[in-house]
C-alpha cells in the first residue's frame, strides 16, 4: 500500500472545517472510526468485567483487546499494559510505588528536556523519600541530550532515570538504547515518556531498553487517557496502594477504579487505524510497523519543507536543531510575543499555539521563560498545503 495523505484526510471529520492543525503534539484530530467505536461501546450494553452476562463479557473483551492492541503498537507484553486517566497520573502512581523502596542516599535522575509530567512526579517522590535528585541539562544551541550527559549524573546509588523519548517542544530524540545500557550498568531503572515519540515512529519497548514506557492515545488519534507498560515481572515487584477488595493481579491492581471501557475501545480503533495507513500485511504488528515507517517518511519530507520555509523568513528564530527529531518546530518571531503569532495564525485558520507546553524546564533552560514560544507539530494528516499556509502566515506577521 502507498501512504496517501489525501485518502487519509478524508477519514478526519475535523479537516472538513478547513483548518490546518499543527497542534497534534497536544492532541491529534480523531478519525471517524474511533468516534464510532467509542459510541458503539458506551451505548451497546456494557457492565463491569465478568463472565456471566453478555455485557460483562463484552467489557472483558474490550479491556483484553485494548491491551493486545497496545502490545502490537509498542512491541511489549499485553500482560504488562496498565491503563490510567493520563500519562501524568500513571507516572505519579509508579513514582509513589517505587519511592517506597527509596531512602536517604538514593538518587533519582531527571532531565531539563522533559515534559513536567516526567519530572515533577519523580522530584516530589524523591523529596518525600529523602532521596537526592540529580538534573541533566542539554545543549542549548542544538537541543541535543546525549548519553554522556546522562552518564555524568549516574552512580551506584542511582535508582531511576526518567527521560523523554522525544521532546514535546523541540522534537529531540535522545539515544534511548544507549541511555538504557548506561542506566542498567549501574543497576537503575529507566522510565521513558513516550508520549511524543509514539505518534511519529516505530516503537519496540524491548529494543529501546525501557523498563517503563508511558504514552497517551490521544496523541495518536485516540481518546483522552494514558497508559504505562512494563514487564509483568516488574509490576509484580511493586507495592502499590489500592482498595482492599480490588484485584491483586497484574496489571489490574494498578488500575484504580472501573476502567473507561469506551475509551479503551477507541484506543483499539485508533491502533487499528494506524495499522491501516500504509499496509495490508496479515498481522497487526507488521501493519503497524510498515505504516509507521511510511508516516515517518511523509512527516520528514514535510518537516524539511517547513524548516526551509521558516528559515527564509527574517526575524524567525528556530530553537534547536537536533540531528534526530520528531516533526516538531519551536520558534519565535522577533519583536512579537508568541501569543501574538499564535492569534494571527488562528485568524488564518492555522492552529499553531504558543506556550511552554508543560516543558517548563526546557523553556527556562533555553532562556524563553515560562512564556515559551510557538510550536508547530506535524501529523500523518498534515499536507504540503498546510505547511505552506503556516509559512505564509508567519511571513505575514513577521
Amino acid at each position: 500500500m502507498i501512504f496517501d495523505v489525501d485518502r487519509i484526510r478524508k477519514d478526519f471529520p475535523a479537516l472538513d472545517q478547513g483548518v490546518a492543525y499543527f497542534d497534534g503534539p497536544g492532541g491529534t484530530q480523531v478519525p471517524r472510526r474511533v468516534g464510532e467505536a467509542i459510541a458503539t461501546t458506551i451505548t451497546g450494553g456494557i457492565s463491569n468485567r465478568g463472565s456471566v452476562t453478555a455485557a460483562e463479557r463484552r467489557a472483558d473483551e474490550v479491556v483484553l483487546g485494548a491491551r493486545q492492541a497496545v502490545a502490537d503498537l509498542l512491541g511489549c507484553d499485553a500482560g504488562g499494559v496498565v491503563f490510567a486517566r493520563s500519562m501524568t497520573q500513571a507516572t505519579y502512581d509508579v513514582a509513589r510505588a517505587l519511592a517506597k523502596e527509596w531512602g536517604p542516599g538514593d538518587e533519582v535522575v531527571v532531565t531539563r528536556l522533559d515534559h513536567d509530567g516526567n519530572v515533577r512526579p519523580w522530584v516530589q517522590a524523591a523529596q518525600a523519600a529523602g532521596a537526592t535528585v540529580r538534573w541533566v541539562g542539554f545543549d542549548r544551541e542544538t537541543a541535543e541530550l546525549t548519553v554522556d550527559d546522562v552518564r555524568a549524573e549516574l552512580s551506584e546509588r542511582t535508582r531511576l532515570v526518567a527521560v523523554t523519548g522525544a521532546s514535546n517542544v523541540l522534537g529531540t530524540r535522545p539515544d534511548l538504547p544507549a541511555i538504557a545500557a548506561a542506566v542498567h550498568e549501574v543497576g537503575g531503572l529507566l522510565y521513558v515518556d513516550g508520549v511524543h515519540l509514539t505518534p511519529h515512529t516505530t516503537v519496540d519497548v524491548r529494543e529501546l531498553g525501557a523498563d517503563f514506557y508511558a504514552c497517551s492515545p490521544y496523541k495518536f488519534f485516540g481518546p483522552h487517557h494514558g497508559l504505562v507498560v512494563a514487564g509483568p515481572e516488574l509490576w509484580e515487584r511493586l507495592d502499590n496502594d489500592k482498595l482492599l477488595p480490588s484485584s491483586n493481579a497484574v496489571p489490574e491492581r494498578f488500575e484504580l477504579g472501573t476502567l473507561p471501557y469506551e475509551l479503551l475501545a477507541g484506543t483499539t480503533a485508533a491502533i487499528d487505524y494506524i495499522a491501516s495507513l500504509a499496509s495490508d500485511a496479515a498481522d497487526r504488528r507488521t501493519r503497524v510497523l510498515e505504516s509507521m515507517r511510511a508516516v515517518e517518511e511523509h512527516e520528514e519530507a514535510l518537516l524539511a519543507r517547513l524548516l526551509d520555509g521558516l528559515r527564509g523568513i527574517g526575524g524567525v528564530t528556530l530553537h534547536g536543531h537536533p540531528a534526530r527529531r520528531t516533526p516538531t518546530v519551536f520558534f519565535s518571531v522577533a519583536g512579537l510575543a508568541g501569543r501574538a503569532v499564535y492569534e494571527h495564525l488562528g485568524r488564518l485558520g492555522v492552529n499553531a499555539p504558543a506556550s511552554n507546553f508543560y516543558a517548563i524546564e526546557a523553556s527556562r533552560w533555553l532562556g524563553l521563560g515560562d512564556a515559551g514560544a510557538v510550536r508547530a507539530g506535524l501529523a500523518p494528516y498534515t499536507s504540503a498545503e498546510d505547511v505552506d499556509r503556516l509559512v505564509a502566515g508567519v511571513a505575514e506577521v513577521a
